[in-house]
């Protein structure tokens, strides 16, 4: 059976990066099949594997927030405090095709491992810094987390209802936006090399990151001059657009078009709300949803999600439960899609991890080895470098690695 080739084979990534935004960008990277080196303090290693809801697992530095970010790596433990650690660590970048780090912006240049000195020893080097206001710029120096990027965005400021706000997504969402932001960059950087032979460096905030993501919000503010208006679970695009009551719960209901909306009402056995004038057209029917939604839900109460669901899908009406998250990651069409891997893990067992999501015709991404443990590829790379047994040894007692 012919083994199928990756899309970054080949591709050599040296990854500095902490926690998230950084490890999610270079995660990409080693599912498409980059070789992916994570440079580590000796004494702990990425934050991440401190991080998680199983104690034991922090312990052995295997965290549960870093087995979900980490596939396919390997971990090189490099004090890049000393001066031995600097000049290996210049070794790799001079033999390398992507540095990727997450630091605030001064720090690379006060160990003397800037994007200028490392493209210096190697001009084809593509070298991407992720924080959290940029390079430059009057907040660059200050620290970031996800939450302060959420609340600087005014993405906090347009979620929740009246009673709710503002409120953080529930899931670190300009951390994860500024890895895929980075993922891209470094993949466009990465098409542009082949065309010139250059590479070059990449400035990714979080700031910036998140903005392009409120996109529709933003142009109705800076275009339409209209304040966000908090909704809750309703859509502001479209009435009626949100979740709605039913017998056993709740349903997402998204009758976005004109025809979605009289096929609502048809279904409901509400026909006379579709020449209704508080209702029949839609940017009218939208500033009258108040009065719309118990008039549905009346109807909505008197069956199950699973019935409205499947009669409103029927009839071309974007419609779907409400899962937990339990409830999402098992669902069939994700088993169907492959979404999770199980891969075995030394001293954990059985952990599932998130495959690629992009499905390649030819370049499949895929997890193929587990994360791992801190400095335990730490010789392997050394000796590429020409590094003995010895030598290596050496470095060990003088805590370079």
């Amino acid at each position: 059976m012919m083994t199928q080739q990756q899309l970054l084979s080949g591709i050599r990534v040296l990854d500095l990066t902490n926690v998230l935004s950084g490890p999610f960008a270079t995660l990409h990277l080693a599912l498409l099949g980059a070789e992916v080196i994570k440079i580590e303090n000796p004494k702990d290693g990425d934050l991440a594997r401190k991080l998680g809801c199983v104690p034991k697992y922090n312990t052995m530095l295997m965290g549960t927030s870093f087995l979900a970010q980490n596939a396919n790596k390997k971990s090189l433990t490099l004090n890049l405090k000393a001066e031995e650690g600097k000049e290996i660590f210049k070794k790799l970048a001079a033999v390398s095709d992507v540095v990727v780090e997450n630091f605030r912006p001064d720090v690379m240049g006060r160990l003397g491992l800037s994007s200028e000195v490392l493209r210096g020893l190697n001009p084809r080097l593509v070298y991407c810094g992720i924080s959290g206001f940029g390079q430059t710029g009057p907040d660059a120096l200050k620290p970031a987390y996800d939450q302060i990027i959420q609340g600087l965005s005014g993405e906090m400021a347009i979620n929740g209802d009246e009673r709710l706000t503002p409120l953080r997504a529930g899931f670190p969402v300009c951390d994860t936006v500024g890895g895929l932001n980075a993922a891209f960059a470094i993949m466009a950087a990465l098409f542009w090399r082949e065309r010139t032979g250059e590479g070059q460096t990449i400035d990714v905030a979080l700031l910036d990151s998140i903005m392009p993501l409120m996109g529709w919000v933003v142009a109705n503010l800076m275009i339409g001059k209209q304040q966000p208006v908090m909704m809750g679970n309703d859509n502001f695009t479209a009435a009626p657009s949100g979740v709605f009551a039913t017998k056993d719960g709740y349903v997402n209901i998204a009758a976005n078009k004109q025809e979605q909306w009289e096929a609502v009402a048809d279904v409901l056995g509400l026909p006379e709300l579709k020449t209704d004038p508080r209702f029949q057209e839609r940017d009218t029917r939208k500033k009258n949803r108040k009065a719309l939604t118990p008039l549905l839900e009346a109807k909505l109460k008197t069956c199950n999600t699973a019935h409205w669901v499947e009669v409103l899908n029927a009839h071309d009406v974007p419609s779907g439960a409400i899962l937990t998250l339990e409830q999402a990651m098992h669902q069939p069409q994700i088993e169907h899609r492959n979404t999770f891997t199980q891969v075995e893990v030394d001293g954990i067992g059985p952990v599932p991890l998130f495959n690629l999501t992009a499905k390649f015709e030819k370049t499949p991404g895929r997890v193929s080895g587990p994360p791992p443990k801190l400095g335990e590829h730490t010789e392997e790379i050394l000796g590429t470098l020409g590094f003995d047994s010895a030598q290596i040894a050496g470095l060990r007692e003088r805590r370079v690695i």
